[in-house]
């Protein structure tokens, strides 16, 4: 495979600005590169075993250590839970599973795992993930039943004022708030950008109960995550319950198609759009949807709106010095969640039922099989991630 080209060709039509944020990116580390690369992943995905003949879930389709985080749900309560589902899809329960443990073998070093840890580690999650499976029943995670690092994240989450947050993505003008173009989170949008933004979200508050809450205040062109930067996403400042410290920062982001829908071999439900593929998976997934969640329709393409989730509201690889323990508290916390949100949106549009899924946790002979995939797959990403390193060198992502 000529990783390079591919790698190419996949990103050939997004924005070139951000684009190449997304490759300086994925040059910082093998980990990044599996997060700006999840097309390859799947190419690389043998479509044999376990990954044909598991029960179908619904996935996340990029389960990595990143992809957890804490929000706020419509119920303004604070959750921690898988949070991305740009790729999700309905496939072999596996799939999520290999793609974690992928992570984790290629994340560790940012862990602080030591390589003689990290198979004991890869154990606990898929012993964890089946166990929660097996009991057959779907928790959640809130700032009262938390431990550890998420526990931590909760709680600072749970005491940062709307003023704070508001202050480090915005500047004041007057009385009058504008987002911060610091050129890492926000960059200038066109006149033409922002009033087309402007006029959706115009029309959008009409059919909603408060459409004043809605008026539009400035927009950037938001810069976040890896694999989906150089696609079209705005961050959007509105009125909210009253300027300045009642503002709402808002996302607006192009839905495109699952990296891995080229390789699914399973009828995929018509949800009519990309934008709403990704609100109905996510919905039923997670416990409680995020606030402001919609599928909507924007510069005639679909667009996922939704409230603005701060990258910081995660926890982070290499934020801080784990220990041992703590990462693993931390990984049976991310099994448990992976379990649950099958279970949650078991038996919908072709997923396996909730006996099939529990049958599949209480008997985990595939547990080893796994392991030795995900240590392939590991293995694969850092050979691609040393060509793309020597291609980003070279200049090919620059021309």
């Amino acid at each position: 495979m000529d990783v390079i080209r591919q790698i190419q060709l996949f990103n050939a039509e997004r924005e070139p600005e951000r684009l190449a944020l997304k490759y300086a990116k994925m040059r910082s580390s093998a980990f990044a590169f599996m997060r700006g690369s999840c097309h390859l992943f799947y190419e690389r995905l043998s479509q044999g075993g376990l990954f044909k003949s598991a029960p179908l879930a619904w996935c996340c389709g990029d389960l990595h250590l990143e992809n957890f985080g804490s929000y706020k749900g419509d119920n303004r309560l604070i959750y921690f839970d898988i949070n991305d589902f740009d790729e999700a899809a309905l496939a072999p329960a596996s799939w999520d599973l290999v793609r974690m443990l992928t992570s984790l073998r290629v994340g560790a070093a940012a862990l602080g795992v030591k390589p003689s840890q990290i198979e004991g580690l890869c154990t606990l999650f898929l012993q964890t993930y089946a166990a929660s499976l097996g009991q057959g029943k779907a928790y959640w995670l809130e700032r009262d039943t938390a431990q550890g690092l998420v526990r931590e994240l909760l709680d600072g989450l749970g005491e940062r004022s709307r003023a704070a947050f508001l202050t480090a993505r915005t500047r004041v003008k007057g009385k009058q708030r504008l987002l911060w173009l610091d050129g890492k989170k926000a960059l200038a949008v066109s006149d033409a950008q922002r009033e087309a933004v402007s006029q959706f979200m115009a029309g959008f508050a009409q059919a909603q109960a408060h459409p004043d809450f809605y008026e539009v205040l400035d927009v950037a062109r938001r810069v976040a995550g890896t694999g989906s930067l150089g696609v079209q996403r705005y961050a959007i400042l509105v009125r909210g319950k009253g300027s300045p410290d009642g503002n709402y920062l808002l996302d607006l982001k192009q839905a495109v198609p699952s990296s891995s829908a080229p390789h699914l071999k399973v009828p995929q439900p018509d949800f009519g759009s990309q934008a709403h593929r990704v609100v109905a998976v996510q919905t039923r997934m997670q416990a409680v949807a995020m606030a402001f969640l919609h599928p909507v329709r924007f510069d005639e393409k679909p667009y996922v709106l939704r409230a603005l989730q701060p990258a910081e509201d995660r926890v982070a690889l290499g934020q801080r010095g784990q220990t041992l323990d703590e990462c693993k508290l931390l990984l049976q916390t991310l099994a448990q969640l992976a379990a649950w949100a099958q279970l949650r949106s078991a038996g919908r549009d072709g997923s396996a039922s909730a006996d099939e899924l529990i049958d599949f946790g209480r008997d985990a002979d595939w547990s080893e099989h796994l392991l030795q995939a995900s240590d392939a797959c590991a293995s694969r990403v850092r050979e691609d991630a040393a060509a793309f390193n020597a291609g980003y060198d070279q200049g090919e992502f620059s021309r």
